[in-house]
């Protein structure tokens, strides 16, 4: 059960919560060969609610791409749960052209949350190789939390941060986002329709991250304006 200061949500997402979510990511190790591109897992929830958000992130994840062109490149393995008991994993793909396409074949249908399967896929890639970050967007969850914190912890066992975007306001998806967030070393973060240019700058921070780890984000924090001069700032401070 979350405790008093879990139910208390901000009545917004603001720029230090931004910061301090940057933060978290960069802290974040990603131990992983030189010779090979960074691998990230982008997993959203596509029952019926989810449809403008879907649409929106059709255009906002080409930021992950285009931030990360310069370390070597990103493949991305796009992950979907929708109707009753559907769950799709695409090939892992290396352009947003491709991942755009496979996007918007998708139609979102009603249904109740899967973020368990997202969870039990996401372990099974990264036995086969390492995965190195997962990335869930979603508004809420109707599953066993006991089960999503024993495969966040096998999770965060294998190196696999989960960074969990939610959309709206539900305290009880709020919780459970947070655990998984934790158990996995990865980091939370609350938006909501307002924030599509926040949400972009997000995901590029953490395909960074993805593609070249610490020292990637440190350099792209230098480059950036926005949010990248404060991030810079608590990069120093340590």
């Amino acid at each position: 059960m979350a405790n008093k200061d879990e139910r208390q949500l901000p009545k917004h997402s603001g720029r230090a919560e931004i910061d301090r979510f940057l933060h978290k990511v960069a802290a974040t190790p990603t131990p992983r060969p030189a010779d090979q591109c960074g691998r990230l897992l982008f997993a959203m929830d596509a029952t019926a609610s989810r449809e403008p958000t879907w649409n929106r992130a059709c255009q906002i994840q080409g930021e992950m791409f285009v931030q990360t062109a310069a370390l070597g490149g990103l493949d991305v393995q796009l992950c979907y749960y929708r109707g009753l008991n559907e769950f799709h994993s695409s090939a892992w793909l290396n352009g947003p052209e491709a991942l755009i396409q496979r996007m918007q074949s998708v139609s979102c249908l009603g249904g109740y949350t899967q973020l368990i399967r997202v969870l039990q896929h996401a372990r099974d890639e990264t036995r086969k190789r390492k995965v190195d970050t997962l990335v869930f967007i979603g508004d809420c969850m109707e599953e066993d939390v006991d089960q999503l914190r024993h495969l966040a912890g096998e999770l965060g066992i294998l190196g696999v941060p989960a960074f969990v975007f939610q959309e709206g306001v539900d305290p009880v998806a709020e919780n459970a986002f947070r655990q998984l967030a934790k158990l996995t070393g990865g980091a939370y973060y609350r938006f909501d329709a307002t924030s599509a240019q926040q949400l972009r700058e997000l995901l590029g921070a953490v395909a960074v991250y993805a593609a070249g780890g610490h020292r990637a984000l440190e350099d792209y924090g230098r480059r950036r304006g926005g949010v990248a001069p404060r991030l810079m700032d608590q990069l120093k401070r340590g």
